[in-house]
């Protein structure tokens, strides 16, 4: 009888429970405020020093990637810890769900067809 009145118990609890499904993320979202996201994902991950000729493309979807990601190619030119400017570098933003995720060295080549705007947020 007990036994009976255990599974019940447990029957009634289970029911009641609600199972929520879970959410799904689209990985691929255009990320809209990718200017600002790269400007400051730059200046706490680096924290570049005085910054000229700043540019940015536009995120581009890369789908020869091993998972296809938005990527946008950055450049600037940056004074290092004594004060020189260090001449221009390249940069590739990585975004996720429309959420920047990492900022990593980039050759010319990876950002050569890139259509460049001015950056000025991050001068």
């Amino acid at each position: 009888m007990r036994r009976g009145a255990v599974a019940l118990f447990a029957l009634a609890v289970c029911g009641c429970a609600k199972q929520e499904k879970p959410k799904l993320i689209e990985p691929n979202v255009f990320p809209a405020d990718f200017r600002t996201q790269v400007a400051n994902q730059l200046r706490s991950q680096s924290a570049p020093g005085n910054v000229k000729d700043a540019y940015i493309a536009e995120p581009v979807l890369k789908t020869s990637l091993p998972t296809p990601r938005y990527v946008a190619c950055v450049r600037f030119n940056s004074t290092d810890n004594t004060g020189a400017y260090r001449g221009n570098k390249f940069y590739a933003a990585y975004f996720y769900a429309g959420k920047i995720t990492q900022i990593v060295d980039a050759t010319v080549e990876q950002c050569d067809k890139a259509d460049f705007l001015p950056f000025p947020e991050l001068q």
